[in-house]
């Protein structure tokens, strides 16, 4: 989707009033504090990087608060999803089942550290978590590889189209229009699928209990405020 032109604070305005807008901005700032203290940054005797893992943690937190309810668009999404084999069919299940399953059972995760369920009960919960979440990028990783594959297909269509117009003189414009946005949609498609990658990475670093060489601090801080910064830039240029 191209960005719109509009007053810069209108757009924020937009921008904050929904529910993402405000949860990607909390990542942003939950990854950046992350990536300064495993960068090591600010040495860990002064007291500014106490308090930097302090709002850390409490920004992890407040993000699960954003996730109530939220497992209900994954729930609309498949009923609405455009599928034409069984294993579209199989990659919609994985995808959007693994992630709603992962965001309804956030909400308990949520309740266990705001002291309402027995924290005895997180390690589970979380662990459950992550391997839904981890599913679901699977799934969603899949399923855009395909929507890339046909949307290259459509862009070299439109290319030999541009091709014979110009070798038999006649006009193009809405063609080039046409590729210009196809192009536009397959940038968008590739940094979605970083974005999975990034957050994959963090799931499977959550399910290994943070052990193993791909679960290095810095890295996974890394992979997180990437994903968040491409977040971001999504939901901002869709605003």
């Amino acid at each position: 989707m191209e960005p719109k032109n509009r007053d810069f604070l209108i757009h924020l305005e937009a921008y904050l009033s929904k529910r993402d807008g405000v949860d990607k901005l909390l990542k942003i700032s939950r990854y950046a504090s992350k990536v300064i203290i495993a960068a090591s940054v600010i040495p860990e005797s002064l007291p500014l990087s106490r308090r930097l893992k302090s709002f850390e943690s409490s920004v992890g937190v407040s993000r699960k608060a954003f996730r109530l309810g939220k497992f209900v668009q994954d729930v609309n999404a498949l009923r609405s999803a455009n599928i034409s084999s069984k294993e579209e069919l199989i990659l919609s299940i994985l995808a959007y089942g693994g992630e709603g399953l992962y965001y309804f059972v956030e909400q308990f995760v949520w309740l266990g550290k705001a002291g309402l369920i027995d924290k005895k009960y997180l390690s589970n919960l979380q662990k459950i978590s992550a391997w839904c979440e981890f599913i679901g990028y699977i799934g969603s990783v899949s399923l855009k590889v395909k929507e890339l594959k046909k949307i290259s297909e459509d862009e070299a269509c439109l290319v030999s189209t541009i091709e014979v117009s110009i070798i038999r003189g006649i006009g193009y414009n809405e063609e080039e229009e046409k590729i210009r946005k196809l192009r536009m949609k397959k940038l968008m498609k590739r940094l979605s699928v970083i974005q999975d990658f990034a957050d994959g990475l963090m799931a499977l670093a959550d399910i290994r209990d943070g052990k193993g060489l791909i679960s290095g601090p810095l890295l996974l801080s890394s992979a997180g405020l990437l994903s968040a910064l491409i977040s971001t830039h999504k939901n901002w240029i869709s605003c």
